[in-house]
């Protein structure tokens, strides 16, 4: 009876054992190997050389610089992705009815292509768009949203914030509905605001589902790619070149895949730390607002 359990557990856990194997495992192997090398994917000659990738990665200026820049991603793209994604849930979950239909509809945006989101974005942001129109008609301004630093990274924050709000929103929705009605009523017998409730009650109850939402932003911030690509390709003068964009730029485009392989780990280690680290100062967090 045990042998079959034993059997028909691995039956149930082979697929995950195999998707494991198959797309993290080996390909894990396979960048480590790569790191130690100097194979550029063309030539058939493979060069040993050690951690001398490593060591260019560290002391790389443009490495430091696209690292910096994801922390830049990181720290706009999380509280925009916050906030839009609690306005939503907070403004569907006081709806009398019909909820589902409008958690849908905000849910859309994330299951779309982000080479099309950005593709649209491009559009209404390109200069002749009626946006830009617009500004320079009435308001004299001339915006270049995608040519200067500052507003190409915000745009970029602000578009992944509203195609993952609607996801972020179920996640939040469900904190909230699990907040007794009482509570509320106590509060607001006691002469509470409804701000002061918000911040005081709400936010400290709905501790488990920020959590889970912020270390997902968190993970996402740390993977930006596809939107940089299509909307700047890492510019200007390289104002939201991720990691992501410089591992592509020496692997595909400098034909480096070793070094490419060494910044990658690089940055997987440092991205488990960072995400550790904030996870770490949620918990505390939450274990001030009673939650251990």
């Amino acid at each position: 009876m045990k042998k079959l359990n034993n059997k028909l557990g691995w039956s149930f856990t082979s697929p995950y054992v195999i998707f494991t194997i198959i797309f993290f495992l080996i390909p894990l192997v396979w960048a480590i190997w790569l790191s130690v090398t100097d194979w550029n994917m063309m030539s058939p000659e493979i060069n040993f050389v050690g951690f001398d990738n490593f060591m260019t990665a560290l002391a790389s200026p443009a490495v430091k610089a696209s690292f910096w820049v994801t922390y830049k991603f990181l720290i706009v793209f999380v509280p925009l992705a916050i906030i839009m994604s609690m306005v939503v849930a907070v403004l569907v979950n006081g709806l009398p009815k019909f909820k589902g239909l409008y958690l849908v509809a905000f849910f859309l945006p994330y299951l779309s292509s982000g080479v099309v989101t950005s593709l649209i974005v491009k559009g209404l942001l390109s200069y002749n768009s009626p946006l830009n129109i617009f500004l320079r008609d009435h308001f004299g301004l001339n915006i270049d949203w995608l040519g200067t630093p500052m507003t190409s990274l915000f745009v970029i924050s602000l578009m992944i914030a509203w195609k993952m709000s609607g996801y972020y929103a179920l996640i939040l929705i469900s904190g909230l509905s699990s907040i007794n009605e009482e509570i509320y009523e106590a509060a607001a017998m006691d002469g509470s605001g409804r701000f002061r409730t918000f911040w005081k009650i709400t936010i400290p109850m709905m501790y488990p589902a920020l959590f889970t939402v912020i270390v997902l932003a968190v993970g996402v911030s740390f993977g930006i790619f596809t939107e940089v690509y299509q909307l700047t390709g890492g510019g200007p003068n390289f104002a939201t070149n991720t990691w992501q964009m410089e591992i592509y730029n020496q692997a595909f485009v400098n034909l480096k895949s070793g070094y490419a392989s060494a910044i990658s780990l690089v940055a997987a280690v440092v991205t488990f730390a960072s995400i550790g680290v904030i996870k770490k100062g949620l918990e505390k967090w939450g274990e001030r607002n009673g939650w251990s």
